[in-house]
């Protein structure tokens, strides 16, 4: 009985979630076309509580003098430690965890208003084709065609090198 409680109430809110969701706002506001997520991703968000894994992507790809680029930051406690007070609260324009979630997910309180979402740092197979350098790029200058702001004014090199090691240990 209990569990067909659960599973009654757990249908209702997945019921709840997908019609906020289903329905986000226009891509192109002059004719109405609507941008739907597939349910089965829905359901993966949901599931798991992290974005969608893995994330198809059109990021443009760095120059190659920032590709090659390996983090100079030691991976130890202070970096990390300046990189999550960075990530969580610190970093200007705004701070990480707003788009991309406490815990990388790509799932922040602003992302359901976001298109494309946020990049899900907790996902392994979308991190393991993403160069540091390419990371370093994206957080420097930003992401044309997506929320993504120019961190150059604000972060100095090696607090984006911090941010780096820190959004790293997500995927464990």
């Amino acid at each position: 009985m209990a569990r067909a409680l659960i599973w009654i109430i757990l249908m209702v809110f997945v019921d709840f979630l997908f019609s906020f969701s289903a329905l986000s706002k226009p891509i192109n506001p002059e004719n109405r076309e609507f941008n739907f997520i597939s349910l089965e991703n829905e359901a993966k968000f949901v599931f798991a509580g992290l974005g969608i894994c893995p994330q198809n992507r059109n990021t443009r790809r760095a120059p190659i003098s920032y590709l090659e680029k390996l983090n100079p930051v030691p991976k130890n406690e202070a970096n990390l430690k300046a990189g999550e007070v960075l990530y969580q609260e610190k970093a200007k324009p705004t701070a990480c965890r707003l788009c991309h979630g406490y815990r990388g997910g790509g799932n922040g309180q602003l992302s359901m208003s976001l298109n494309p979402s946020p990049r899900n740092f907790s996902c392994t197979q979308t991190m393991k084709e993403l160069s540091d350098g390419q990371l370093f790029w994206i957080i420097k200058r930003g992401s044309k065609g997506t929320a993504m702001p120019i961190h150059e004014h604000h972060l100095t090199d090696k607090q984006i090198w911090q941010l780096i090691r820190y959004i790293r240990d997500f995927v464990k």
